[in-house]
Formats: structure tokens, sequence, C-alpha cells
């Protein structure tokens, strides 16, 4: 075989890397010489994958609950790999901001567009049936789900919409101590959390608090913040934030609830969600008014939030 320039240089720059890491370069050639050919199911651990659901009754539904969740997962992961590179960046740009912004939108938008495929694809009288063997797991035991929450906006923000002005200057593990979400799995009748919240607690809670604090002013309203203090044009930015903002915060919470009416709605009490939580109180956007940007939103647009979506899907 003739070996052109191009090759001849390619196997000298390889030498040079080796040494410079004191290995020998035809060692790792023989690696290569005698290594099998990658596949695509060995590359993505396909079969791991697909052994990875089990369900708990013989209900066939089930199997569909329990991809469609963890579908879910992994765009969350997808969105938080996102999220880390915009957060963590050394030089952080407009452009890089936004490009990456873009691509945690296109996660939420899908998440969104296909949560009617397990909705419509699940049988109702199955879900209310092999829902009980899932007590206490709930979908609110999301932990990669509050991370994005954490990454998105100040803390403060994140703080149950009645203590916000209290807690203002208050530590991240104080204001951690009425965080939105605790009210949706504590029981209305005596106050005390539920075992959902207490389970989500214990392997969450100080990641949580660790996370908010490393993000004090490295979240995504800081970093605004911090655009327009420069002097940045920062219109691009906030659209694609003002779209995250109601992605994350109405259309996605709100396809859960369309769901929660549709198969736990049962006049003339409703069933209660598989956490124990008030899915209720807890669902509608326009009560727990989460907004990661107010500042970036009129003031007719915060009081209405979410009102819209949750008056469609009522009066369908």
């Amino acid at each position: 075989m003739h070996i052109t320039p191009e090759i001849d240089d390619r196997i000298k720059r390889l030498q040079e890397k080796y040494e410079a890491m004191g290995q020998d370069m035809a060692s790792y050639l023989d690696g290569l010489l005698y290594a099998d050919f990658l596949t695509y199911w060995d590359y993505i651990h396909l079969d791991t994958l697909l052994s990875l659901q089990n369900p708990k009754t013989p209900f066939p539904d089930e199997e569909i609950f329990i991809i469609y969740h963890q579908i879910t997962e992994l765009y969350f992961k997808l969105a938080l790999h996102e999220c880390k590179q915009i957060v963590k960046h050394a030089e952080l740009t407009l452009g890089f901001f936004v490009a990456r912004l873009k691509r945690i939108n296109s996660y939420f938008e899908a998440l969104t567009h296909s949560f009617g495929i397990m909705v419509d694809g699940m049988e109702k009288e199955q879900f209310l049936k092999f829902r009980m063997s899932l007590l206490p797991a709930s979908g609110f035991q999301s932990g990669q789900y509050r991370m994005i929450e954490i990454y998105a906006t100040d803390f403060i923000n994140l703080v149950a919409k009645d203590k916000r002005e209290e807690l203002q200057n208050a530590s991240i593990e104080q204001q951690f101590e009425y965080i939105y979400w605790k009210f949706g799995a504590t029981e209305l009748s005596t106050g005390k959390k539920t075992l959902t919240l207490r389970q989500f607690e214990k392997k969450y809670a100080a990641t949580f608090m660790a996370l908010g604090n490393a993000c004090v002013n490295r979240n995504f309203n800081s970093l605004l913040t911090g655009f327009k203090n420069s002097g940045a044009d920062t219109a691009v930015l906030e659209n694609e934030l003002r779209r995250f903002d109601t992605l994350v915060n109405v259309n996605w919470p709100l396809a859960h609830y369309k769901s929660a009416v549709r198969y736990l709605n049962r006049e003339p009490e409703e069933i209660k969600a598989t956490g124990g939580t008030n899915w209720q109180k807890y669902l509608p956007p326009r009560f727990q008014k989460r907004i990661f940007y107010p500042e970036i939103w009129t003031t007719e647009q915060v009081e209405e939030w979410g009102k819209s979506w949750v008056e469609s899907v009522l009066n369908e």
C-alpha cells in the first residue's frame, strides 16, 4: 500500500501524541487491529435499555406508562446537559446562551407535544388499577426537573408565592423550606408531609440546596441581568427565555393537568394522585404563579399567568 503524505503526517502526529504520554504507539495500533467493529446496539447499550421496563402488574398499558416516563427523564437529562454548558461556560457569550437555550426549548416542546401519546395510549380503567401498585412513587419525585428549575432562575422565584417577599433576602436553605412544590405533597387536613415528599427530600434536599447556592450568581436570570448591565442587546435572549418560561411553567404542567383531569377527575370527588399530591392546586400555573423571569413579562401577563390555557382545557 502506498503511504500518502497525508497518512504519513498523521502517523507522525500520532507518534508525537503517544510519546508525549510516555506510551508506545505500536501497542495502540495493535489495539485497533484486534478490536471488533463497533455496532449500533453496543454503542447505545440497546439491550440494557430495552430491559429496563419492569411492570409491577399484569396490565399491558403499565409498560406504556413506564417507557414514557423514562423517555421524559432522558429529555430532562438532555436539558440539564445544556444548562450545565451555559452556567459553567467560562466566557459565556449571548450567541452561545441563545443557541443552547433553543436546544432546551426544543426538548420541552417535544415533551409537551408527546404527552398525548401516553394519555391517549392508555386505557383509563387499566391506569386506575395499576396506579395503585405504584404508591407512593410519583412523577412529582423527578429530581432532574427540579434541577432544571434551579438552573433557570433565582431561587426566590421557586418559593411559594405568599412567602417570596418575606424571604427575599433569606439564605437558600431558608428559602428551600418554602419551595413551591412542597405544598403539592402536603396533606391538606393535617399539614403533614406525605411519604412521597419525605422520600424525595431524603434523596435530593442536600443536592438541591447545594445547586441553589452554586447558581446564586450563575442561574439564567442572573446571567441575563449581567448581559443587560453590560449594555448588550438581549432582545433575542429574552424571547427565548419567555419561550422557556412558558414551556416549563405553563405548557408542561398543563399537559399533566389535562391528563389528571381525564384520569383522576371523578365527580363528585376527585381521585388523589399516586403520591397523594394535591394536583388540583399544584398543577394549574395560575395558582402557583411560578415565573422564572417576571421582569420580562408585562404586569397583565403576570396577573393572567396560565389562566387562558387552564380555561381552554376545562372547557374541552
